[in-house]
């Protein structure tokens, strides 16, 4: 007898099963995280492991279903997306500002040239004079914004805004609310080209980015119009990144593209936060000096990321698995 043809797309698992498995382990992996939150009480390393599990997880979630809205019941999808964007946003404020003001004490010590913070008396300079005064005045701006935003997380997780989340997340480790049609077709009819979506959104921000240095029309090194281009792509990568998740592609260690993304995005950041202390009513000009120092050494690591990530794209650019 002979052998039946068999079309090679038919073959394996649905799209839905795929799908499915994928967001209820997400679910498991914020509900461990939650229960880990609640546990930790005043253990605040336990406290950030656990926040940065929840923010991963739910970052993992929302990511999934933008890029596989098809495959859900759409109107559900974008509600819980929403609302667990809103979630790793209130939980990553946190962090973010002790690790921008980490940044920025390190980033004076090396432009001191000392160890430690100097003095502020002495006849090394206007930024040895000043750098003092600048650490001061961002350590006192920055602790009180985080102070705020853990306030703003303690106060989030305590809302009923979020009972509803962690309620639908429950329900997600269970049950995935799936489009009855979309969900029968096979990963490589279904998920693949989705995930391809995800990938030519990427490609298309990167060739958007504006040229940096050596030529005319590059924005000045000092310029921060555009890093929210940059910005989005680096959230794009991560959204793709999700997708080769779903399609069974291991993407756990970072890439050498995506650790300069974050770079710039840390960078970015600290030059905006000494800009904003430099704009503080009546500080003594040499802390302004100071401030200045620092804020154009961490454009200049703006820059120094750009280009990185640019030859890095070149060189290794991101594919997905088929």
């Amino acid at each position: 007898m002979a052998q039946q043809n068999r079309n090679p797309s038919t073959w394996g698992p649905d799209a839905g099963d795929v799908l499915g498995t994928y967001l209820r382990s997400q679910a498991t992996a914020f509900l461990r995280g939650l229960r880990l939150h609640e546990e930790s009480g005043a253990d605040a390393a336990e406290s950030s492991d656990a926040a940065r599990s929840l923010r991963g997880a739910a970052r993992r979630i929302s990511g999934s279903l933008a890029t596989f809205r098809a495959v859900t019941e759409s109107s559900w999808a974008d509600g819980l997306r929403a609302e667990l964007v809103w979630l790793s946003s209130t939980l990553a404020d946190e962090h973010a500002y002790a690790a921008r003001l980490a940044r920025l004490m390190d980033a004076l010590h090396r432009l001191s040239g000392s160890p430690e913070l100097p003095a502020p008396r002495g006849s090394a300079g206007a930024l040895t004079v000043g750098s003092a005064r600048a650490g001061a005045l961002l350590d006192r701006q920055l602790t009180l914004a985080r102070t705020r935003a853990h306030s703003a997380t303690l106060q989030a997780l305590g809302s009923s805004r979020f009972h509803a989340v962690a309620d639908a997340v429950a329900v997600l480790a269970s049950e995935v609310p799936l489009d009855a049609v979309a969900a029968r077709g096979r990963v490589a009819e279904v998920l693949v080209p989705l995930a391809a979506v995800a990938e030519t959104r990427l490609s298309a921000a990167v060739s958007a980015l504006p040229p940096i240095g050596g030529c005319e029309a590059a924005p000045s090194p000092y310029d921060a119009h555009h890093d929210g281009l940059w910005h989005e792509v680096r959230r794009l990568l991560r959204v793709h990144r999700y997708a080769r998740e779903v399609l069974g592609e291991d993407v756990t260690r970072p890439t050498a593209a995506g650790e300069a993304l974050d770079r710039h995005r840390d960078a970015a950041e600290a030059a905006a936060a000494s800009a904003t202390a430099a704009r503080t009513p009546r500080i003594a000009p040499a802390t302004a000096y100071a401030l200045g120092v620092l804020h154009a050494d961490q454009r200049h690591e703006v820059e120094a990321a750009r280009a990185d990530f640019q030859h890095l794209w070149l060189r290794e650019p991101a594919v997905t698995p088929r």
